[in-house]
Formats: structure tokens, sequence, C-alpha cells
């Protein structure tokens, strides 16, 4: 799943095409839906997307948002989603299918020539990737109910979050009612780098647990982020890949101890982690809400 370094890095590079520090910025000419249900609104017509040029682009935990005409374009990925740019779409319109197609933008071409835009796609049958058009962004439920960004949220502010928080760590580092912006793979990071179990319980950290805490996730999203930047959009995801410590990483050895890096398998994800860095040694059990073996 796409998450905040990945969102943010889209983000910058769309606002490259859209928004050029040199030129006019581009204004939609058509968003053909290929996937029917990917639309979650209705109230906004897709046409008062054509009405002026693109005015901004901007992220808000994992949603990415494109402005033009005064409305809002806001894209969620989902687990499965991806951006994929093109500065010259073929020609004529698609027809709407079962395939991994669910969204098409396209923006007007200054010289006439081949469009430049943008697909969504979505790989997989689950599918969850959600578009909505909105003239306010409040109107998307799950902005409304963001919390504030992982990298806004000061030490003193964290503190009270996990001490409030009487279920596992990395549940409170995904919710993104309390922290925007973490998914799976980078609370996997984040607890590698705080040497902490994913299972540790948030109201029982000690002080200087959830200070640990507190520095792995602003040095790991902020590298993660630094990695992002500059990428095509194409890139973004094996840059990713590459720069995962334990996530996805099962069976192979941990970068800092050695350690073989272990997998716990839940119905429709997993989490990965170090016993040696994060547990003690002790294995994690491979079943849902598991503990720590005794």
């Amino acid at each position: 799943m796409p998450e905040m370094p990945e969102v943010q890095g889209l983000v910058d590079y769309l606002r490259s095409k859209l928004l050029p520090p040199d030129a006019p910025a581009m204004t939609i000419d058509d968003v053909e839906v290929l996937s029917f249900p990917v639309l979650k609104t209705a109230a906004v017509p897709l046409e008062e997307l054509y009405t002026g040029p693109v005015s901004d682009v901007e992220r808000r935990g994992k949603f990415l948002v494109v402005t033009a005409g005064g409305v809002h374009l806001v894209m969620h990925l989902a687990k499965a989603g991806w951006l994929r740019w093109s500065d010259a779409l073929k020609p004529g319109r698609l027809r709407p299918g079962r395939g991994a197609m669910a969204l098409r933008v396209r923006f007007a071409a200054e010289d006439g020539s081949a469009q430049p835009g943008f697909d969504l796609t979505e790989a997989g049958t689950r599918k969850s990737l959600a578009v909505y058009v909105v003239r306010d962004l409040a109107d998307v439920p799950g902005i409304a109910r963001l919390g504030p960004e992982a990298l806004d949220v000061d030490p003193a502010a964290f503190a009270e979050l996990v001490a409030s928080h009487h279920g596992q760590i990395k549940g409170l580092l995904r919710d993104q009612a309390v922290i925007a912006g973490i998914g799976n793979a980078y609370s996997d990071e984040i607890l590698h780098a705080a040497h902490l179990s994913p299972f540790a319980i948030g109201a029982k950290l000690g002080p200087a647990e959830v200070q640990r805490l507190f520095e792995a996730m602003g040095a790991v999203l902020e590298s993660a982020i630094e990695n992002a930047a500059g990428r095509p959009a194409a890139e973004l995801k094996d840059s990713k890949r590459q720069a995962m410590r334990v996530h996805a990483r099962t069976g192979e050895p941990c970068p800092v101890c050695g350690d073989t890096v272990r997998e716990v398998a839940f119905a429709d994800s997993s989490l990965q982690y170090c016993p040696t860095c994060q547990t003690g040694g002790k294995l994690l059990a491979d079943r849902r809400m598991s503990r720590l073996l005794k």
C-alpha cells in the first residue's frame, strides 16, 4: 500500500508536471471512469474539474489531492492501487472493463498533440481504490477522520497518544484517526528501528521506549521521503521495496544483527520483525491476536 512517503513522492512528481514553475498550469480535459465503483461521490459533476487550471497538488495522510476548477479530485490508492503518468496518452476513450484500469485523467495539450495524463490502476480482484470529487475536503470521510500528520506530532503529544493506547503499538501507528500517513510497511520499519515488538502495549511503554519510538518514526519517514523525492512515479514502488530493512524481508538476515527476519501472517496482511532486535530473541506466534511464545 502506498504510504506517506510514496504519496508525497507522487505529489512532488505531479506538481512538476501539472504546475511547472516556468509555464502555465495544466487544465484537465477529460476524466474517464473505467471502474464505476471507484467513484464514491455524485454531488459534484466531474465536469467542474474542467472549468479552470490545476491550482494545487497536495497530500492529506495517504490521500492524493489534485485541485482544479475550484474542486478537488481526491484519490486513495488503497492496498494495490497505483498512478501511472504518461506524457502522451493514446487518443480515444477507453472501454470500461474488468481489468486493472480504474480511472484516466487527460490534460489539455498546448499544441494539439497527444495529451499528457495519468491512469489509476488497481491489481487483484479485491477493489478498494477510491476517488472523490468534492468542493470541501472534509466531505471525504477518510480525510475528515484523519489525525495529525505523523511528522507534525510533537514529542509531548506523541507520548500522550501512546500512554492512552491500551492495544498493540503497531495498531496505534497504523490508525489514521490517531496518526496520519503510516501503514503496514513503515510501521514495521519504525518498530524495528525503535527496537520494539509490534505487540508491545502502548500504555505499558516506558518514557525511554516512547522517546525511542518517536525518534524512529521521524527518522524512518524523513529518510523515506528523501528517498522518494525527485523520482518519477514509475520508480517509487521499487525504491520503497529496496529501502525496507524488515518489511517483506521474511527469511532474510536482519541488516542490523544478522538474525533471520520473521513473519506473523493474518487473514489479509502480515508483519515482519527481527527477534533479536525487537523481542529479546523470542518468536511471535504466527496466528491472529498472537502473543509472545513462552
